[in-house]
């Protein structure tokens, strides 16, 4: 399952729209990729640190994709819900993400967190 969602992603290819890319920034999320997450992270909005390895690490429970918009030929948006427990309470993430594609690759810019 992993090879055929995103594990050729976090190999190298280029992921062809921004729901894809979504998809496995969020499994890098799980695998712990911060260098997959920094390079697919617009350079504009991209963080020093994403703090990873900071205990405790959010268990990663599952991540539903609400809509991909495509905007025009470079940018798209893409809502979703990922739900993760932390010190055993459970939480969701609801975020409407803004992407651009920047020389044939899909970057993630920002986001819109939801209630």
């Amino acid at each position: 399952m992993y090879a055929a969602c995103c594990g050729h992603f976090h190999a190298g290819e280029a992921a062809p729209d921004a729901e894809s890319l979504m998809r496995s920034r969020y499994s890098a999320y799980v695998r712990g990729l911060e260098i997959y997450l920094n390079d697919t992270w617009h350079p504009a909005t991209r963080p020093a640190t994403l703090g990873l390895d900071a205990t405790p690490r959010p268990q990663w429970l599952g991540l539903a994709v609400k809509s991909h918009v495509p905007l025009d030929e470079h940018h798209a948006t893409v809502e979703f819900v990922a739900r993760y427990k932390l010190n055993g309470r459970a939480f969701k993430l609801h975020e409407v993400s803004h992407f651009e594609q920047v020389d044939g690759r899909w970057l993630y810019v920002d986001g819109e967190v939801r209630e």
